[in-house]
């Protein structure tokens, strides 16, 4: 099988502040758009950000080799290289870490890099990378 892209609708209480962070901190390329949502590329995948002036994050945690996992989260699985560039990125631009940037699961399998933070609407994302894909599902 071939695996194909993802498409996530979230919701963003301000349009303008979705698209600096996703487009200009993150380096999303940005889509379609229209004035009540906004396609952007996540690395190959489809985000739309639809506008729900009303939206709260959800402040849900779960403990998670020793750290407060958002929940709900989402994000994209990269090479290390573009994990490692995007660390980079987000630490230059000030963003506030919920996770900073660090090799979880240490020695085990499973073994991965992974960051947490926040959009401007407080929709938590986490992206993260293997030194070997074949540790994604690892037991």
């Amino acid at each position: 099988m071939t695996l194909r892209p993802f498409h996530l609708a979230f919701p963003v209480h301000d349009l303008d502040a979705a698209r600096s962070f996703y487009g200009s901190t993150l380096g999303c390329p940005e889509g379609r758009s229209s004035d009540h949502w906004i396609d952007f590329d996540l690395f190959g995948h489809q985000i739309v950000a639809h506008l729900d002036p009303s939206a709260k994050p959800v402040a849900v945690e779960n403990a998670v080799d020793g750290h407060a996992v958002p929940v709900p989260h989402f994000g994209v699985v990269l090479t290390m290289d573009d994990w490692t560039a995007l660390s980079k990125r987000v630490t230059a631009a000030g963003i506030t870490f919920g996770i900073a940037p660090h090799i979880r699961f240490k020695g085990q399998p499973g073994e991965q890099a992974t960051m947490f933070f926040l959009d401007p609407s407080g929709n938590a994302l986490e992206f993260k990378a293997f030194a070997h894909d074949d540790m994604l599902f690892a037991t």
